[in-house]
């Protein structure tokens, strides 16, 4: 069962699935027409799953879910997994990889591998106060308030 992000409890489940480019609106609109359906038929033990999801900044997919009626199982993680990589597949980007980095660079939103992202901090290119995206938060109360946060407020600040 679907519904909006917006009326998801701040204590749901998140997963944020980052893209390594910037989508364009026509995939985004394809993105969401799919990750619909797939919410609308998301299971854990034959109980539906009260889900929803947005997509911000045409690069990440988030998706909630209200563990208060259900949590996800195994099961249910693997379907969701198995969803993100066929739309890594259709739409030839990444989405599982954790070991990069995504930031403003200026007004920008910039995507830097792990390694990229640590010459840049070294090089003085960014700083403590570059906001960067969390995308560890595991609730949506984290995901509203701590996704979005300068480096120095995030993991990232152990290349500092």
């Amino acid at each position: 069962m679907t519904v909006d992000f917006k009326n998801l409890p701040d204590n749901s489940r998140i997963w944020i699935y980052q893209c390594n480019r910037k989508l364009a609106d026509l995939e985004v609109e394809q993105i969401q027409t799919k990750t619909q359906s797939f919410l609308e038929q998301w299971t854990a033990h034959g109980s539906n799953l009260e889900a929803g999801f947005e997509i911000r900044y045409n690069r990440f997919i988030v998706i909630g879910l209200n563990q208060a009626n259900a949590s996800a199982s195994g099961c249910s993680i693997d379907a969701s997994v198995h969803f993100i990589q066929s739309l890594e597949s259709e739409f030839k980007v990444d989405l599982l990889d954790k070991m990069n980095v995504t930031f403003y660079n200026g007004i920008y939103i910039s995507y830097k591998t792990l390694a990229e992202f640590k010459k840049m901090v070294k090089a003085r290119s960014v700083s403590k106060n570059t906001v960067v995206f969390n995308n560890l938060v595991t609730t949506k109360a984290e995901y509203l308030l701590d996704w979005e946060v300068p480096m120095s407020e995030s993991w990232h600040n152990r290349f500092l």
